[in-house]
C-alpha cells in the first residue's frame, strides 16, 4: 500500500482556481461574490475549497466555514454557520467583543456564550426573529470584512438545513459592498427532482454576483500526475490506463483503488464502494467496530464515542489510532472525529445489518440524551437525539424527542426544522400509547405549533391544512375559546394567502362562538383583526365603528396589543377619511401604547401607518421623519425594519430623492406576499421613471402573479396605474385600457381609498386622451367619441374622489382635468401649469414636471415659443436632477421638433432654419412642407416624386430629413405630429 493516500498538492483545476481567485479579488475590492462548486462525490470539491482557503490566507484574508451535516433524512439546524462562528470563538477573535449588544443578542441564539440569555427576552417568534439572526450574521460579516476580506466556505450544500438555505438566500439579496466571498460545494447527483436546494440554486446561480464552477473528472494526463505525486515516481503507463479506465478520472476513486490494490498491481475492486470497503476491512476488528459507531453518529467527540461504543479507554485509543493512521477517520479543529470522506461514512453505514444499526442508534440516542439532560439541550443536540431514537425504531421515545427538538429549533428560529420535527411527532402520535404524556402537550397544541412553524417557513398551504385539522379536533360547543383562538390564526393566514373573503368569514365564525359580553382575549383579537382587514381593504367607513368595538373589547380583556391595534386601525381610517387631526392623534396613542407595553409588531405597524397616512395627505416631510424614527427605533430593538425602510424609500421616490430611494429599497426574499408586492411595485415605479421599461415590465408581471387574490387597494391601485402607464408609453392603448379596467373592477366597488382610486382614474384619463388624439390623427371619429366618453367617466371618478380627499386627490383631479382637455383637442397650458403647482405644493416634483412637459407641448402647438421654452426648461431641469430618463428624452425630442435648442440643459427659442417658413417651428423648408403634405395623405415616395416632379430617390431623401427634423420614427408619426401641433396650415401647397 502507498505510504500516502492522497496527492500532496492539487492536480489540474487551473481554470477553476482562476475563477475562485477572480471571485476572491472581487470580494477584496468590495464586490461580494458567491461561488458554487458542483461535482460528483470524490471529484475534488473539498480539495479545491482547501486550496482556495490556503490562497486566501496567503492573501491575508479571513477564512471561516463549516459543513452541512446530514443524519439520514434529518439535518442539523445552522450546522455550517455554527461551525463558522465556533471558529471565531475558539480563536478568541477580538471582533466579537466589538459587536454591539443587539448584534451579539442576534447571534446568541446560535452561540449562547455571545450574550446572556436575557438579551433576547421579548423577541417575537418567527420570521422577524429569524431575520434578526440573519441581520446579525450580516453585520458580523461586514465587520470582519473591514479588517480583511472574508471567505465563508460551506461544504456539502446538498445536505443544508432549511435555515441555512434561507440564510444563503438572504445573503445573496442583501450583500451590497461587503468584502466577502461565499464558496459552497454540492453534489448535483444528489439533487433529485423535488430536492429543496434545486429552486434555491436556480435563484442564486442566476444572480450577478454568482459563479458556478463545475468540476469535471481528471484527464489521463492529470491522473498520471496525481499518481506520480502519490507514488513518488512516474507511474507505469499500463497502470495509468487501468486506473483511468476504472476510476473514470475520479480522484478519490483513483486514490482508493491505488491504496487497496497494492499500488495497482493487485486485482482492482469493481466499484468505488468496494474499494472503500477493502480499506476498511483491512483495519483491526476494534477499529472497524469503532468506525461502525462513527458511521451511525457521523461526527462524534471522544466522550460520545466512548459512551456509545462501550470500549475500554485503552482499546478505544488504539482503535482510533488505527482508523486515523489508515486515513479513514480524521480529527477536526473542535476535537470531533469524522470520516475522511462522506462516501466512506456512507459505505460503512450501508454495510450495517438491521439489528446492528438499531442497536448503535439506540446507544447513540441515549448518550446524546444524557448530555442534553445535563444542560446542553441545543437545537443540534436535541435533533440528534430525535434522529437516533427514530433510527433505532423506538417510537415512544422518538415522539418525545421530536417535540423537544422542535422546541429547541423554534428557540433558534430554525422554523423549517421545527416544522419537520412537529410533523414527525404528529405522524407518531397514533402509533404510541399515551402520546399526550410523552409529548407534554395535546394534539391540538402540537398541530397549531406545526402550523405556525410552516407558516413562518413559507409553507402557508400546509399551515392552513394543519389549522383546519386542529379545528376538527376541537369540540366548539365545549371549548369555544380554543376554537376561536385557532380561527383567529387561520383568518390571519388566509389573509396572508390573499383570500380576503374567506378570511373575513373565518373571523365571523370565530365571533359567532363567543357572546357579545365575552371579555376574553380571543374575542378582542378577533374584533381587532376584523377592523384591521376592513381598513386594509379601504373600507374606512366600516372600519371606524369596527375599530371602536375592538377597542372596547381590548380594554375589557386587558389586552394591550389588541388595544394598540384598535387605535391604529381607527386612526388610519379616520385619517384616510379626511379627519386628519383625530386620525393622527389615535395613531400616536397607538404608537405610545405599543412602546410602553413592548408590543414590537404593533409598534412597527403604528409607525408604518402613521408615516404612510401623513404622506397620503401631503405632509411628506413629517411622514419621512416618522418613518426614519421608526426605522431607528425598531433597529435599536433588534427588529426587522424592511417595511419602514421601504416606506421611507417610497416617500423619497415621490418627493424627488430618487438616489436615496434606489439605494434603500430592500429586496424581498420570496417572490410572494405583500412584502414582495410592495417592494416590487416601488422598484417598478422607479424603473418607469428611469426609463427602464423592460425592468418595469418584468417586475409588474411578477407582481400580477403574486397578487392574483389580493384585495388591498394600496397595492391593486398602484399596480393598475403603473401597468397602464407602461403600456401607454409602449403605444399599446388597448392593454393600457385593460389595466385600468382590471384595477377599477377590483377596487372601485369596495373601497373608500380615494387616493388610490383617484390615481387609477387619473391615469385612465391620460390613456383616453392619447386614444382620442390618435383617433383624430387618423380621422376615426367613432374611436374618438368612445375615447372621450371613457375619459368623461374617469374624470367623474377623479372628481368624486377629490370631493372627499385632501391635497393629493385635488392634484390628481387637476391633472385629470388638464389631460381631459388635451383629449378633446383643446390642450390648455394654463391648466397643466396649475396642476403642476398643486403637485409642487405637496412636494411631488416628478408629476409636476410631467405636466409642464404637456404644457410645453400645448404651447409649441399654439406657437408660443417663449412660454414653451420656459415650461420645458423647468421640466427638463427636474428630469435631469431626478435621473428621469424617459421624461428627459421626451422633453428633448419635443424641443428638437419645436426648434427649441437645449443649451446647458435649458431650452431656448431657437431661430428657424434658413429657408423655413416663419410660422414653422420645425425648420421645414417650403419643399419639405410640400412633401410632408403628401406624406400626410399617405403617398409613397414614388407618388410624391410624380406629384412634385422629382426623382423617387430625391423624395426619399426629403422624407428622411423631415423625420429627422420632427424627431419621429415613421411617416405615420410625422403626419400625426403635423396634425397634432397645428401644422395643417403649413401643408398648403406653396410655390415650389
Amino acid at each position: 500500500m502507498a505510504t500516502r493516500v492522497t496527492s500532496s498538492r492539487l492536480i489540474g483545476r487551473t481554470r477553476e482556481l482562476a475563477e475562485l481567485e477572480a471571485a476572491l479579488a472581487d470580494a477584496s475590492s468590495g464586490r461580494p461574490s458567491l461561488v458554487f462548486i458542483a461535482g460528483e462525490s470524490g471529484v475534488g470539491k473539498t480539495r479545491l475549497l482547501k486550496e482556495l482557503e490556503r490562497r486566501a490566507l496567503t492573501a491575508e484574508a479571513r477564512v471561516i466555514g463549516g459543513e452541512c451535516v446530514s443524519l439520514g433524512e434529518d439535518e442539523l439546524p445552522y450546522a455550517p454557520i455554527i461551525a463558522a462562528l465556533r471558529s471565531l470563538t475558539r480563536d478568541g477573535d477580538p471582533v466579537l467583543d466589538e459587536l454591539g449588544p443587539d448584534t451579539r443578542a442576534g447571534l446568541a441564539s446560535l452561540l449562547p456564550q455571545l450574550a446572556p440569555a436575557a438579551a433576547d427576552a421579548g423577541a417575537e417568534p418567527g420570521a422577524p426573529a429569524q431575520a434578526r439572526v440573519f441581520e446579525a450574521l450580516l453585520t458580523l460579516i461586514d465587520r470582519l470584512g473591514q479588517d480583511a476580506p472574508v471567505v465563508l466556505t460551506i461544504e456539502d450544500l446538498h445536505w443544508a438545513d432549511a435555515s441555512t438555505r434561507a440564510f444563503l438566500s438572504f445573503l445573496s439579496r442583501s450583500l451590497r459592498a461587503e468584502r466577502v466571498l461565499v464558496a459552497a460545494s454540492y453534489r448535483p447527483d444528489e439533487l433529485h427532482r423535488r430536492h429543496p436546494l434545486r429552486p434555491l440554486l436556480a435563484e442564486l446561480e442566476r444572480g450577478p454576483r454568482a459563479r458556478r464552477v463545475e468540476l469535471a473528472p481528471l484527464t489521463r494526463t492529470e491522473l498520471a500526475e496525481q499518481l506520480e505525486d502519490i507514488l513518488g515516481a512516474a507511474a507505469d503507463g499500463d497502470l495509468v490506463d487501468r486506473l483511468h479506465a476504472r476510476s473514470e478520472g475520479n480522484p478519490l476513486f483513483t486514490e482508493e483503488l491505488l491504496a487497496a490494490g497494492l499500488d495497482g498491481r493487485g486485482e482492482l475492486p469493481p466499484t468505488l464502494r468496494d474499494a472503500l470497503m477493502v480499506r476498511v476491512e483491512a483495519l483491526p476488528t476494534a477499529a472497524q467496530e469503532l468506525l461502525r459507531v462513527l458511521a451511525a453518529g457521523r461526527r462524534l467527540d471522544h466522550a460520545l464515542l466512548a459512551e456509545a461504543s462501550g470500549m475500554e479507554p485503552a482499546a478505544l485509543r488504539e482503535a482510533l489510532r488505527d482508523a486515523v493512521a489508515g486515513h479513514i477517520a480524521v480529527v477536526d479543529p473542535d476535537g470531533h472525529y469524522a470520516f475522511r470522506h462522506a462516501l466512506l461514512c456512507e459505505v460503512v453505514h450501508d454495510d450495517l445489518l438491521p439489528g446492528e444499526s438499531a442497536e448503535l442508534h439506540l446507544a447513540l440516542a441515549r448518550a446524546f440524551e444524557r448530555r442534553a439532560d445535563a444542560g446542553e439541550a441545543s437545537a443540534q443536540l436535541t435533533a440528534a437525539v430525535a434522529h437516533h431514537y427514530l433510527s433505532a425504531g423506538d417510537q415512544p421515545r422518538g415522539l418525545a424527542a421530536a417535540v423537544r427538538a422542535a422546541g429547541a429549533a423554534e428557540a433558534v428560529h430554525a422554523q423549517g426544522e421545527a416544522a419537520r420535527l412537529f410533523e414527525r411527532a404528529l405522524a407518531l402520535w397514533p402509533r404510541v400509547p399515551e402520546p399526550e404524556r410523552l409529548a407534554g402537550a395535546g394534539l391540538v397544541e402540537l398541530m397549531v405549533r406545526a402550523a405556525q412553524a410552516h407558516d413562518l417557513d413559507g409553507d402557508r398551504v400546509r399551515a392552513e391544512a394543519l389549522y383546519e385539522a386542529a379545528l376538527r379536533e376541537i369540540d366548539e360547543a365545549a371549548d369555544p375559546h380554543a376554537a376561536a383562538d385557532v380561527l383567529e390564526r387561520l383568518a390571519t393566514l388566509r389573509w396572508q394567502l390573499g383570500a380576503a373573503e374567506p378570511s373575513l368569514a373565518t373571523l365571523e365564525r370565530g365571533l359567532s362562538l363567543l357572546p357579545a359580553d365575552d371579555a376574553s382575549r380571543e374575542r378582542a383579537l378577533l374584533l381587532g383583526l376584523r377592523a384591521k382587514f376592513l381598513m386594509l381593504r379601504g373600507r374606512h367607513r366600516r372600519a371606524v365603528p369596527a375599530a371602536r368595538a375592538a377597542l372596547s373589547a381590548a380594554v375589557a380583556a386587558g389586552e394591550p396589543a389588541a388595544h394598540s391595534r384598535a387605535l391604529n386601525v381607527m386612526g388610519t381610517s379616520l385619517l384616510c377619511r379626511g379627519e386628519v387631526a383625530e386620525g393622527v392623534a389615535h395613531l400616536r396613542e397607538a404608537l405610545d401604547l405599543a412602546a410602553t407595553e413592548r408590543c414590537a409588531p404593533e409598534l412597527m405597524s403604528a409607525y408604518v401607518n402613521l408615516a404612510d397616512g401623513l404622506h397620503l395627505v401631503g405632509r411628506s416631510d413629517e411622514a419621512r421623519a416618522v418613518a426614519r424614527e421608526g426605522h431607528e427605533r425598531m433597529a435599536d430593538l433588534g427588529r426587522s425594519t424592511s417595511w419602514l425602510e421601504l416606506l421611507e424609500a417610497e416617500i423619497a421616490l415621490d418627493t424627488g430623492d430618487w438616489t436615496h430611494a434606489e439605494a434603500h429599497m430592500p429586496e424581498p426574499r420570496v417572490a410572494a406576499g405583500t412584502t414582495f408586492v410592495n417592494s416590487a411595485l416601488r422598484r417598478a415605479e422607479l424603473a418607469l421613471g428611469r426609463g427602464d421599461a423592460d425592468r418595469a415590465r418584468a417586475l409588474l408581471v411578477e407582481v400580477e402573479a403574486a397578487s392574483g387574490s389580493l384585495d388591498e387597494p394600496q397595492f391593486l391601485g398602484v399596480l393598475g396605474a403603473l401597468r397602464a402607464e407602461l403600456e401607454r408609453r409602449a403605444g399599446d392603448l388597448v392593454a393600457a385600457r385593460a389595466a385600468i379596467r382590471r384595477a377599477l373592477d377590483r377596487i372601485e366597488t369596495c373601497t373608500d381609498d380615494v387616493v388610490r382610486l383617484a390615481r387609477v382614474a387619473a391615469v385612465g384619463v391620460v390613456v383616453e386622451a392619447d386614444a382620442a388624439q390618435r383617433a383624430r390623427d387618423v380621422g376615426d371619429g367613432e374611436a374618438e367619441r368612445r375615447a372621450l366618453l371613457e375619459a368623461d367617466f374617469h374624470l367623474a371618478r377623479v372628481g368624486a374622489a377629490a370631493e372627499d380627499g385632501g391635497p393629493v386627490e385635488r392634484a390628481w383631479r387637476a391633472s385629470a382635468e388638464a389631460e381631459h382637455a388635451r383629449g378633446r383637442g383643446h390642450a390648455d397650458p394654463a391648466a397643466h401649469e396649475a396642476a403642476a403647482e398643486l403637485w409642487e405644493a405637496v412636494h411631488r416634483p416628478y408629476p409636476a414636471a410631467l405636466l409642464r412637459w404637456r404644457a410645453g407641448e400645448a404651447q409649441v402647438a399654439a406657437g408660443d415659443r417663449v412660454a414653451a421654452a420656459d415650461a420645458l426648461g423647468r421640466a427638463h431641469a427636474v428630469a435631469v436632477a431626478l435621473g428621469a430618463d424617459w421624461l428627459r428624452c421626451e422633453i428633448e425630442g419635443l424641443a428638437a421638433r419645436g426648434r427649441l435648442g437645449l443649451s446647458d440643459g435649458e431650452p431656448t427659442a431657437a431661430a428657424p432654419a434658413a429657408g423655413a417658413a416663419p410660422d414653422d417651428p420645425f425648420g421645414l423648408t417650403p419643399r419639405e412642407r410640400q412633401v410632408l403634405a403628401l406624406v400626410a395623405e399617405g403617398r409613397t415616395n414614388r407618388e410624391i416624386g410624380e406629384a412634385l416632379f422629382m426623382a423617387e430617390k430625391t423624395a426619399s431623401v426629403h422624407v428622411s430629413r423631415i423625420l429627422s427634423k420632427l424627431d419621429v420614427r415613421s411617416r405615420t408619426e410625422a403626419a400625426a405630429v403635423a396634425h397634432r401641433l397645428g401644422l395643417d396650415g403649413l401643408l398648403a401647397d406653396p410655390t415650389p
